[in-house]
């Protein structure tokens, strides 16, 4: 089992939302979060004063997914969350041992 992090523009998550739907991937959480990559934020004018804003809102998607589904996943982020402007985001992909849900003790795959 694969946990696949995405961080994207928090106008994208209802388009990255349905494209996940639409190929049967149902279960995720989602966060409000704050930060920068490259672009390092930009000045915005408030009241006639400059001021530099450098972590800027972001959303952050948390999917568990069968190792068989990955690339079928965060093939789907990418195309989904894609402006082709800087600022789109990252797709992070981790190894998870173990998953328990807690309702009925499933475990590993069954689980999901």
């Amino acid at each position: 089992m694969k946990k696949v992090e995405a961080i994207i523009q928090p106008f994208k998550l209802e388009e990255v939302k349905e494209a996940l739907k639409a190929i049967g991937v149902d279960g995720m959480t989602v966060s409000e979060v704050r930060g920068h990559g490259r672009q390092k934020g930009h000045k915005e004018v408030y009241r006639g004063q400059e001021y530099q804003v450098d972590l800027l809102p972001k959303v952050k998607l948390e999917l568990v997914v069968s190792d068989a589904r990955l690339e079928e996943v965060v093939k789907t982020i990418a195309q989904s969350a894609r402006t082709g402007k800087i600022g789109d985001g990252k797709v992070f992909v981790y190894e998870v041992a173990e998953a328990v849900r807690i309702r009925n003790d499933d475990r590993g795959e069954s689980a999901l």
